[in-house]
């Protein structure tokens, strides 16, 4: 834990910052570069600020869930957006796609089950780099 003043009082707004930048690019990255693995490492950086700021006891306070229950979760959201295509008799990881709203007007929102492995691998990468990070601060 650092002892700035200044870095505390900019670590805040400087996670919120990340956070809101990573899932920006979680959801660009169907069609452009970026997704989950990246958007991860971008939450996760916030957070690493955060510990490096406040500690890590502090930081396992702000995020409100153990980093290892985030991957787990992760995974099981990748996990289930692959095997829902075998519902529908398509192969494993097959792209399947529902439309919000009016498909005849034009009116709509697709949705695939691309974008809930990109979230289940945001996830994961999250709680995966923050757990190895916030056990070597508890270490030092």
């Amino acid at each position: 834990m650092v002892n700035s003043v200044i870095l505390n009082a900019a670590t805040r707004l400087l996670v919120a910052i990340l956070l809101l930048f990573s899932v920006y690019m979680l959801l660009r990255g169907h069609n452009l570069p970026g997704g989950g693995f990246i958007g991860g490492l971008i939450g996760s950086t916030g957070f690493i600020l955060y510990a490096i700021a406040q500690g890590a006891e502090a930081t396992r306070d702000a995020l409100r869930a153990e980093p290892q229950n985030i991957a787990m979760i992760g995974l099981g959201i990748a996990l289930a957006s692959g095997v829902y295509a075998v519902f529908f008799g398509d192969a494993f990881f097959t792209g399947q796609w529902w439309f919000i709203g009016d498909r005849e007007s034009g009116d709509y929102i697709p949705i695939s089950s691309v974008l809930f492995f990109d979230i289940g691998v945001y996830l994961v990468v999250f709680g995966s780099i923050l757990t190895l990070v916030l056990a070597l601060e508890e270490e030092v």
